[in-house]
């Protein structure tokens, strides 16, 4: 996988639980240019590689920018950001990439619950400098808790957004933004944020009569099973760091064995239930691009040449699922005996 060599610019203190690391390439020339919405994996250790929006202007090309809540119930990325990282480190990132690009719309409205805001900013920014039609809703636990909203309030952004802090009682339970009470046919909605927030908020939008799809959203972990607690959550509190786009592939039922075949070789490998594709392609010496290894992030993204996908990621599209032609070998599994991949 190619990676960039970064050296850490700056740090930031983004909210009392959050810190912005301002990136710029090491040999002090332009970084790889990037789109609203894209993230990029920042290698931390030999197997801690965690994925972050690039929450900065696209038209900047000489930094990256990402935003890190420390979440010390999470999986070890930020709490290594948080402790690890000082100004001058040098770091391996990743190239940008996206799965959640801005679509050609007359209106879009962004919705974001705690971290959530980072890609949300990038594409407001991106937004702002085309000139066209938008609002940023910023839903958030307490001011002191919401990531980037200095940054948010001084900057010409501020003027197109509304910021909500739950502990003055303004939470999304209480009722949807104005701009998504009432669908409109050329907007485009995105949604960013913790688990129970966005499901929440497209639960609700949809209630309202919005279309699937005019409704793109992005999570920053996968999709556990869902709990009483999940259910009854409020959900405007923060996330720890990169959507739906479309959740049957969270319903991952019993595990059944299948077979993978290689189609350059033919070779044929038996991916028992406890196992992944990925787990067992690497097992027996075949390369594969792998980054996040949950199915949030696209890198192991393979194509499929026949045989049925049991999607389980949270990249694709519903019209991707649909297609059937390619899967996440980090997470997804099949629903037909074989799998005939174009590796």
């Amino acid at each position: 996988m190619q990676t960039l060599d970064v050296i850490v610019h700056t740090i930031s203190l983004a909210s009392s639980t959050s810190r912005s690391y301002e990136l710029r390439a090491a040999d002090g020339g332009a970084l790889p240019s990037f789109e609203a919405g894209a993230h990029i994996d920042v290698h931390l250790g030999p197997s801690l590689v965690r994925q972050y929006s690039l929450c900065n202007s696209p038209r900047e090309k000489g930094r990256y920018l990402i935003c890190v809540r420390r979440d010390d119930a999470g999986r070890g990325g930020s709490r290594t950001l948080h402790r690890d990282l000082t100004v001058g480190r040098r770091l391996r990132i990743s190239p940008p990439r996206n799965h959640f690009p801005l679509v050609a719309a007359g209106h879009h409205v962004l919705v974001a619950g705690g971290i959530g805001i980072t890609p949300l900013l990038s594409m407001a920014e991106a937004l702002a400098a085309r000139g066209a039609s938008f609002v940023l809703h910023h839903y958030t636990s307490s001011a002191a808790e919401a990531p980037l909203l200095e940054w948010l309030q001084s900057s010409a952004l501020g003027e197109r957004a509304v910021v909500h802090h739950s502990d003055q009682g303004d939470t999304v339970r209480a009722g949807l933004p104005a701009e998504l009470q009432v669908p409109e046919a050329d907007t485009a909605v995105y949604v960013c944020g913790p688990d129970g927030f966005m499901t929440h908020v497209v639960a609700e939008a949809t209630a309202a009569g919005w279309h699937p799809g005019q409704l793109h959203t992005e999570r920053f972990a996968p999709t556990a099973p869902p709990s009483a607690e999940a259910e009854a959550e409020d959900g405007d509190g923060d996330g720890d760091g990169d959507g739906d786009r479309d959740r049957d592939g969270a319903k991952a039922g019993v595990a059944a064995e299948f077979t993978v075949r290689i189609a350059s070789t033919g070779t044929g490998y038996r991916v028992p239930a406890d196992r992944t594709i990925a787990e067992v392609l690497t097992a027996h010496g075949v390369e594969v691009e792998l980054s996040c290894e949950q199915g949030i992030c696209g890198a192991c993204l393979t194509p499929v040449l026949a045989g049925e996908p049991d999607h389980r990621d949270e990249v694709q599209t519903p019209d991707e699922r649909a297609a059937g032609d390619r899967i996440t070998i980090c997470c997804s599994r099949a629903r037909s005996p074989e799998l005939l991949l174009g590796l």
